[in-house]
């Protein structure tokens, strides 16, 4: 009793007869089993197959993506195309030229009048919508309590929904009244600025279109800005506040410098927005064709209220010009919306949400 067994015969046994798997674990040389699985595994796993539900979501979307290109290309070939003839008919600079006479024997128009009353007006509506956009977003995002914020943002999102003719009979019907009083007021007191000089009369004109600009621009910008503070890491907000920050220096460090690009994209596309309204600037502009800085005379014109009003009338040439004012016009929004995009994508996490 006691005693241990110097060594055993059987190699079950241990002892002196070790088995294969321990002279190969050992390194004696025993030659290995005739079986060596892959190196990484996985040859239990079947075959990837030719085609799958993910190749072909893959191909479907790529191929919209394309089908996307194609139809902007086609676009601008189509545009181009119409439009060559009637500025070769032209016997003005197109680009310089103030007034709109495509229908005489002897066709003179130009864009320069129609692009600056585009531009002018978009400018003027985002100066106005932007402030009161970015603090209704603050207030959705950070202030109201979320009984109120919710059905708040729904309201004003249902906003972008409103059919633009409506928006240009309402200011037409509505609000040309007190816009026409307001200019009253701005021309008495502050018609030493050229924006609000002249003698009148006051209606129809660059301010009355621009204010319902920025009514239909205001969800636009709204909407993006609040989805873009709502993105804002809580850690970032938690810690400027328990360094003893207040609310509103909170929002200012760690909120509105994460959400700045965002905030950019909002307004350019609001501004792609702006540049591209029809309906409700034919409406409350006066339809004139001169460049001017005066913003509550009558007056005002754009490349799209050009073509609602003239479109009906114009002949051959006419509408080749219109063509062409309306392919200046798909220039600028084509580059508006490109650098909304390019400044989406600069950063990852606006990237990411838009993917």
């Amino acid at each position: 009793m006691g005693d241990y067994p110097s060594s055993s015969t059987d190699a079950t046994a241990g002892g002196s007869g070790v088995t294969g798997r321990h002279a190969r674990s050992a390194g004696t040389g025993v030659s290995p089993s005739s079986y060596e699985p892959p190196i990484g595994g996985g040859d239990g796993l079947p075959k990837k197959a030719r085609f799958s539900m993910e190749s072909g979501f893959r191909g479907l979307s790529t191929a919209a993506g394309a089908m996307v290109l194609v139809i902007i290309v086609a676009i601008a070939i189509f545009l181009i195309s119409k439009a060559v003839p009637a500025l070769r008919a032209d016997t003005v600079n197109f680009l310089s030229y103030k007034q709109w006479f495509p229908n005489d024997t002897d066709p003179k128009f130009g864009i320069a009048a129609l692009a600056f009353g585009t531009v002018l007006s978009s400018v003027i509506a985002l100066i106005v919508a932007v402030p009161i956009a970015l603090g209704i977003a603050l207030f959705l995002s950070h202030y109201a309590p979320k009984r109120l914020a919710n059905p708040l943002g729904f309201v004003i999102d249902l906003l972008a929904a409103v059919p633009s003719v409506v928006f240009g009979l309402w200011g037409r019907d509505v609000f040309m009244e007190p816009v026409r009083d307001f200019s009253v007021w701005l021309n008495k007191y502050f018609s030493w600025i050229p924006l609000f000089g002249g003698d009148g009369p006051f209606g129809r004109s660059i301010l009355l279109g621009s204010l319902v600009l920025a009514i239909m621009v205001l969800p636009i910008v709204t909407s993006l800005s609040r989805e873009v503070f709502q993105q804002t890491p809580g850690m970032n907000e938690e810690a400027a506040l328990a360094l003893g920050a207040t609310k509103w220096e909170m929002i200012r460090t760690a909120v509105l410098p994460y959400g700045k690009p965002g905030v950019i994209a909002a307004v350019m596309l609001g501004l792609g927005r702006a540049l591209g309204e029809t309906i409700a600037l034919a409406l409350t502009l006066g339809t004139v064709f001169a460049i001017s800085f005066n913003v509550i005379e009558n007056g005002g014109n754009s490349i799209a209220a050009n073509i609602a009003n003239t479109f009906g009338e114009a002949n051959a040439t006419g509408r080749g010009a219109l063509i062409a004012s309306g392919l200046v016009l798909f220039a600028i929004t084509l580059v508006v919306n490109m650098a909304a995009r390019a400044i989406i994508y600069r950063r990852r996490e606006f990237r990411d949400s838009a993917a």
